[in-house]
């Protein structure tokens, strides 16, 4: 059964234009409070990241919940994954996140997570939507939902992040620069990575409502990349606005994305002994990827892009360890959902145990080259039925043989095919992902 209004990672859009407007938040906290007012006592946990937006749906969505009868504890400017922590261990019905994660300051969302903190069933999204199509009613006055804010959130979800690695490790002559996107980690992360003993240099943490993610941030890494070669750092990471992507950068200045992390850390586990299951990245991780962990005889599953898959493949195979090139990286075995700080602490763990450099340890894997391409399409193409584009593709895939992969996809969420070739040769990676567009472009035109 389709859903109406949730996509794969909760409803986003642009501010003002339906269904992220002031009126559909109402209705939407009024929805979500009926369903878990039918639950029982209890209360809905709610943040928010910086952007400006998030004050006007806080506002429409805590009116929604009191309608409904429902308390709420509002949080403030907190991380997604510290929302997931909080619902989890205030026991709290749900938790309810206001943010467009990565994007900019005039996109907004929403996001949910169930008491256990991990994303809400797709049946109780679908009971939301059922109320969502229901003329709005308020319960009696003596009934109505309070609100009240929650004092100690940051120093909770601070004190969590710090217990994820031992006690005992103390980062003392480490100079980090961290880059909090001027999102929801700003009075945060700092905090977090100075208090296990880190020398912090302080970057994109001004947030003003309008410059959140804005040339800064996990997506935007060249900020980060000139601190770290001017305040001559060890390592620099970068979170995004919403605090749930992590991108490092080493002492060169280098990029470290979410592939080289995953399998810093599932080496680290594996040493350690803790390691359980495989490893799931997406259909767009990196080869090298794949090959390293498979020389550390470590298996690697491939779910479909977007977290929410990653997840679903990690529970089906009892995976502790997963994510994407995009730096979301979830650490099952120490938190519930993708969560940047925590996974930065344990590259840091695995810094401070070996002696080696990031620098280093990113070394111990060797990216493929891959080359994505897009091509504009007009109309639906069913690309596993069309002779011509297979043909192509198994021409790609005996060329480039075990040392290189092809994936073409349709665009979840534009009118595009997109074309990925990687292999170990670079100059066949550039022929064959041309040769493909091209290929592409002549069956949708036949």
């Amino acid at each position: 059964m389709n859903k109406k209004y949730f996509g794969t990672d909760g409803i986003r859009g642009t501010v003002g234009k339906q269904p992220i407007t002031p009126d559909f938040f109402l209705k939407l906290g009024w929805a979500t409070g009926r369903v878990f007012a039918e639950a029982g006592q209890g209360f809905v946990l709610v943040g928010k990241d910086t952007r400006i937006s998030g004050y006007m749906f806080e506002s429409a969505l805590e009116a929604g919940l009191s309608a409904a009868g429902v308390n709420t504890q509002l949080l403030g400017p907190m991380p997604t994954p510290g929302i997931a922590y909080l619902t989890r261990t205030l026991r709290a019905q749900a938790g309810i996140v206001i943010s467009a994660s990565h994007n900019p300051y005039y996109d907004n969302g929403i996001k949910f997570f169930s008491t256990e903190g991990t994303k809400l069933a797709d049946k109780l999204e679908h009971k939301i939507e059922y109320y969502l199509d229901q003329p709005m009613t308020t319960v009696a006055s003596d009934k109505l939902g309070k609100a009240k804010r929650l004092p100690d959130a940051s120093g909770r979800y601070i004190e969590f992040c710090k217990a994820s690695i031992p006690a005992s490790i103390d980062f003392n002559g480490l100079r980090i620069v961290v880059d909090c996107a001027n999102g929801s980690t700003y009075h945060i992360a700092p905090h977090v990575f100075s208090e296990v003993g880190a020398e912090v240099i302080e970057v994109a943490v001004s947030p003003d409502g309008l410059n959140i993610n804005e040339n800064c941030g996990a997506t935007k890494p060249e900020l980060l990349q000139e601190a770290v070669i001017e305040y001559r750092a060890d390592l620099g990471i970068a979170l995004d606005g919403d605090g749930d992507r992590l991108i490092m950068v080493d002492h060169k200045g280098e990029v470290v994305d979410g592939d080289e992390l995953i399998f810093i850390i599932a080496k680290a586990s594996q040493s350690a002994g803790t390691l359980k299951g495989p490893v799931v990245g997406t259909l767009m991780s990196n080869l090298g990827m794949e090959h390293a962990l498979k020389s550390l005889n470590i298996d690697l599953l491939r779910a479909n892009v977007g977290d929410r898959y990653v997840m679903e493949l990690m529970k089906q195979h009892n995976s502790i360890l997963g994510g994407e090139g995009s730096g979301h990286i979830i650490c099952l075995d120490r938190t519930t959902t993708g969560d940047g700080i925590v996974a930065a602490l344990q590259v840091l763990a695995e810094i401070h145990k070996t002696g080696k450099s990031l620098y280093e340890l990113k070394s111990e894997m060797s990216k493929y080259p891959q080359v994505l391409l897009n091509v504009k399409v007009s109309k639906k193409v069913d690309l596993a039925s069309n002779e011509a584009i297979q043909k192509s593709v198994k021409t790609a895939e005996k060329a480039l043989g075990d040392q290189g992969r092809v994936l073409l996809r349709a665009s979840g969420t534009e009118s595009l095919i997109r074309v990925m070739v990687e292999g170990a040769d670079e100059v066949k990676v550039r022929k064959y992902a041309h040769s493909l567009v091209d290929d592409v472009k002549n069956a949708i035109t036949a």
